[in-house]
């Protein structure tokens, strides 16, 4: 039968059920801790209708994401404003898949969101890697006296996972005391990003790996829809490979935060963003 209609408010071919699925997609609206522009709150619902531009199919994987188990259950329900109620309520979004042995890719939003799904996740994997694709270190210890902002959350992660278990790749913004701490704590790899990660991923295999991927590390001639922009970046095709090399590692769920798309009236930032939700559930669902 030929089909008359159309939706657009689940992500293009996660139409498995929640019991059935293996993945379990959801957004998270929240931007209010941003240190400049916000508006990523509305970066989920927009990368879901933009997914409807791309195909199911990736040529370069030679995979259909309709051969993964994903449900698309939404977006968490937040108390718009409230910090500490909307981190609370993302760990039980967190927690309720986990603890249905499922792994969750989660949508923002800003970056804070990765706080509470990581700390989810340290309840299952007491030895979970962190693997931060970035633009920014994230590592202060606060901004403008406040200890929750997307401009801290690596620093709060930091506090939850095991020193050397934090791998940061395409950072090129940062202070002093954040670099310091990072080479400290972690292991960081500056301006790049694949030739570090391919260097790393021995070392990665078989361990349970969280990702992280904020939107901005890719340079905004690609990438203008997200909230603070950082020249220098990588190519479209560079975080797309990257996702790519992530085939083969324990990945236990992950995320994609701060894309911004009302700051980009092509789309081609929610386009992008959809693009790599589905190479990277090709890649490691």
């Amino acid at each position: 039968m030929t089909t008359l209609f159309s939706k657009t408010d689940t992500f293009l071919g996660m139409y498995s059920q929640w019991d059935e699925a293996d993945w379990i997609y959801f957004g998270i609206p929240m931007d209010f801790t941003v240190s400049f522009q916000p508006g990523s709150r509305f970066g989920p619902s927009r990368v879901r209708e933009a997914s409807y531009a791309i195909e199911t199919y990736s040529l370069a994987q030679d995979r259909d994401l309709e051969a993964i188990k994903v449900h698309d259950a939404g977006e968490v329900e937040l108390p718009f404003g409230n910090v500490t109620e909307s981190l609370e309520r993302i760990h039980q979004a967190a927690w309720s898949v986990i603890s249905a042995d499922k792994r969750f890719f989660a949508l923002g939003g800003e970056h804070l969101v990765s706080l509470p799904l990581v700390q989810a996740l340290v309840k299952r994997y007491p030895d979970l890697v962190i693997v931060h694709f970035d633009a920014h270190a994230d590592l202060r210890q606060d901004y403008m006296g406040e200890t929750l902002s997307h401009a801290t959350v690596m620093r709060r992660i930091c506090e939850w996972i095991k020193p050397g278990n934090l791998y940061q790749f395409g950072i090129r913004s940062g202070t002093r005391d954040e670099v310091q701490f990072a080479r400290e704590f972690g292991h960081l790899y500056p301006h790049e990003v694949l030739d570090p990660l391919k260097h790393v991923l021995p070392e990665l295999q078989g361990r349970p790996v969280y990702v992280t991927i904020d939107i901005d590390v890719i340079d905004p001639a690609f990438m203008p829809g997200t909230g603070t922009p950082e020249p220098g970046g990588i190519s479209s095709r560079e975080a797309l490979e990257a996702v790519r090399l992530l085939k083969g590692l324990h990945v236990v769920s992950m995320d994609l935060v701060e894309t911004m798309p009302a700051y980009d009236l092509s789309q081609r930032s929610a386009v992008l963003a959809a693009k790599l939700v589905r190479e990277a559930l090709l890649a490691i669902g």
